[in-house]
């Protein structure tokens, strides 16, 4: 979002891998000011916010407010599935050129979800599952497609009934309509008013070979399903027929799992239904993406959780719509055909960095890094004083455009590189008013996995603390304070590269404030130095109806599946390495997180969202609240994997934003927060401080091992 990372996830101990974004903004008419590398001694020590951990109050606890659950056992022993979906061009397993599956539809947060629920009655005696969905508009063809079949196209399947009289066997009839109006989350009708339809059908046994052979339903069976969407009347600028997200559902289990299909069986035009992939592949837990096989690499970043549920599939869209949002003109920034926002239009700041999220969150993934003498619009520059504090002429943040006649603070480019002697690089900046005596330059990171770090319980994090090192290893984790500032409570910094924000929406409404200058009702001043006039006014611009979908959306998007999860020769090395001390593997999130999606999930981040000093080559010379210039948040090192994939884009969008694939900017790939490292081998050379052991035990690793710890994360 809009740099909604201006400060988002970090460098931290031993591996970081901070990205780029992409913003756009202004420029300078006065003479040039280059600045120093930006490698300083820090200078300014870290704010004290106490170190009394006992006042740091929970994000959740057991008193808060959760969605309702959407994987139950009934009283009748029934299982109960419910899921959400959107509609999509084509199928999972389509690779064909044009087979568009992972994009985004025009006018996607309009008639283009479903809600999906599975009755499960196999595990009470019966060959039985009845399948139920709600969709926003009426359908023409009404297709439930179930049991892969894959013969002559990879979107086809064995069962595919459409209408109330279409006998599929002797005891199943077609997908039937059953009424219109509005539904609740549980799917009862509510209201004779409202344009939801709802339909039902009935799975009595398995198909294969075409309908030649009909199975009873039993318990392990791994049944692959779809729910295409054919409109009956499709709206303005849309077309009627779209199809679904492929889910597999494990008769006698409750939820659907990420799939891969199956490993040692001959699967181009193969006829198995998806597999689900180990635990130990699923990074993100049941929020994890199943395998792309669609040759959409591009778009791992911006796909909903697999678990996501019946109540949040259209939340999350219309969330989507405000990430993509530019806030001065109210256009969408993926296709010529979605209509103006109006009610969005004129509310970017006086003052800003870019128009909207997705500008500087390319895909929800990081931005190329800049060429020498390009202007630094993708870029977050924090600023302040001699001492620290914010700068008088700048606020906290220097925003490099502006809107009327309001005169902007001034734009950076990027210098020459220092080259150093051991290979690795330092930027330098060219500032076109006077250099800020303190700065730190960061680059917005990517975006998934957020919801799932917020939903880590406090107590889990600070059971990791060491900030006196009591076990000599080297290893002193310190917590980032953060105070609230619609409580003034005390709160684990979780967000940014020094921790700076708390949860997902503080962060989102701290880039909407500085990146954008649109005020919220968690952040309603805009930033503004003591020493400025024309900051523009106090007040809420953008409402928490928006802020909240914005954040469910950030919060529900999937992370992609490890890929070769069996070979452990590289983790293996990575822990020998002392990295898991920081970057730690797993974690499981809590009970009491609102979105049921996030809960009790099993994760693999690896990351312990501690502080850590990570040496003075990794220093600027700008505290940011606990932290000092040298300590940076470890990073998570999820979604490293597809970073690049991401950056470059890829050939199968039919969006603005899909188009960009150009290989010669593979040299413009960049890591950690300022984008001076070219690979990732750099970024580990880049670690010092707390990980200057695992750096050195890297170093001496004979090529071999590099090359299988480098693959390792390569499949995160």
């Amino acid at each position: 979002m809009v740099c909604i990372l201006k400060n988002f996830v970090s460098v931290a101990a031993w591996l970081v891998i901070l990205l780029t974004l992409s913003a756009c903004g202004g420029g300078g008419s006065t003479e040039p000011t280059p600045a120093p590398p930006s490698n300083p001694t820090p200078v300014i020590e870290p704010t004290d916010l106490g170190t009394d951990l006992s006042k740091i109050k929970p994000l959740y606890d057991a008193n808060s407010i959760l969605e309702s659950g959407s994987r139950f056992v009934r009283d009748d022993g029934v299982l109960v599935t419910r899921i959400g979906d959107r509609g999509r061009d084509r199928h999972a397993k389509d690779n064909s050129l044009n087979d568009h599956y992972d994009h985004y539809l025009a006018h996607y947060w309009q008639y283009r979800t479903a809600r999906i629920q599975l009755e499960d009655y196999v595990l009470t005696g019966k060959s039985l599952i009845r399948a139920t969905f709600i969709t926003e508009a009426q359908l023409g063809a009404r297709e439930f497609r179930v049991w892969f079949w894959g013969r002559n196209t990879t979107g086809q399947f064995h069962f595919n009934p459409q209408k109330d009289e279409s006998k599929v066997s002797p005891d199943e009839t077609g997908v039937v309509f059953v009424d219109k109006g509005t539904f609740n989350e549980n799917f009862e009708k509510i209201s004779d008013e409202g344009i939801q339809h709802k339909y039902s059908l009935n799975i009595v046994n398995q198909w294969k070979n075409g309908g030649q052979f009909q199975p009873e339903l039993s318990p392990g069976t791994n049944m692959e399903f779809e729910v295409s969407q054919f409109l009956l009347n499709p709206p303005a600028g849309s077309r009627l027929n779209y199809y679904g997200t492929s889910f597999v559902y494990v008769v006698g289990q409750l939820g659907v799992a990420p799939f891969e299909w199956q490993r040692g069986v001959e699967n181009d035009g193969g006829s198995n239904d998806g597999t689900p992939i180990p635990k130990k592949g699923l990074l993100g837990g049941q929020t994890s993406l199943g395998y792309n096989y669609t040759n959409e690499p591009a778009g791992r970043f911006m796909q909903m959780a697999t678990n996501l549920s019946h109540e949040n599939a259209q939340p999350f869209v219309e969330g989507r719509r405000v990430h993509h949002t530019n806030f001065e003109d109210g256009s969408h920034d993926e296709r010529h055909d979605n209509p103006i926002w109006e009610e969005q239009v004129g509310k970017l700041g006086g003052r800003y960095i870019n128009h909207s999220c997705a500008a500087c969150h390319v895909r929800n993934g990081k931005a190329l890094v800049a060429d020498v003498g390009e202007p630094l619009n993708s870029w977050v520059f924090l600023v302040g004083d001699e001492n620290g504090d914010p700068h008088p002429d700048l606020g906290n943040v220097l925003q490099i455009d502006q809107t009327g006649a309001i005169t902007h603070e001034g734009s950076v480019a990027l210098g020459p590189w220092t080259e150093l002697d051991n290979g690795l690089r330092t930027p330098n900046y060219v500032f076109s008013n006077a250099q800020p005596a303190q700065f730190s330059a960061r680059i917005a990171p990517q975006l998934v996995g957020l919801g799932l770090l917020e939903a880590v319980s406090e107590a889990t994090i600070l059971e990791w603390l060491d900030e006196n090192d009591a076990n000599n290893d080297g290893i002193s984790g310190r917590a980032s304070v953060v105070i609230d500032p619609e409580t003034d409570e005390q709160r684990l910094g979780r967000f940014g590269y020094k921790a700076a924000t708390f949860s997902v929406k503080h962060q989102a409404a701290s880039a909407f404030n500085t990146d954008m200058g649109v005020m919220t009702s968690m952040l309603p001043n805009p930033d503004c130095g003591s020493q400025q006039t024309d900051c523009g006014e106090t007040g809420v611009e953008l409402g928490d109806n928006e802020v909240n979908k914005l954040v469910k959306y950030l919060s529900l998007l999937g992370v992609g599946a490890r890929r070769d999860y069996d070979n452990l020769a590289g983790e293996t090395l990575f822990s020998d390495a002392g990295c898991a001390q920081c970057h730690r593997p797993t974690m499981t999130t809590s009970e009491y997180h609102p979105l049921e999606e996030l809960r009790n999930q099993t994760i693999y981040p690896y990351t312990d969202m501690l502080l850590h000093d990570m040496g003075p080559g990794l220093a600027d010379n700008l505290a940011q609240g606990s932290a000092s210039g040298a300590e940076w948040r470890t990073a998570a090192l999820w979604g490293l994997g597809h970073a690049e994939n991401v950056m470059l884009g890829d050939s199968k969008g039919n969006d603005t934003i899909s188009l960009s694939r150009n290989i010669n900017d593979i040299n413009r790939i960049g890591y950690l927060h300022d984008g001076r490292a070219r690979s990732i081998e750099e970024a580990i050379l880049w670690h010092g401080g707390e990980a200057q052991a695992s750096k050195l035990f890297y170093e001496n690793m004979p090529q071999d091992d590099k090359d299988e710890l480098l693959a390792f994360l390569r499949s995160l």
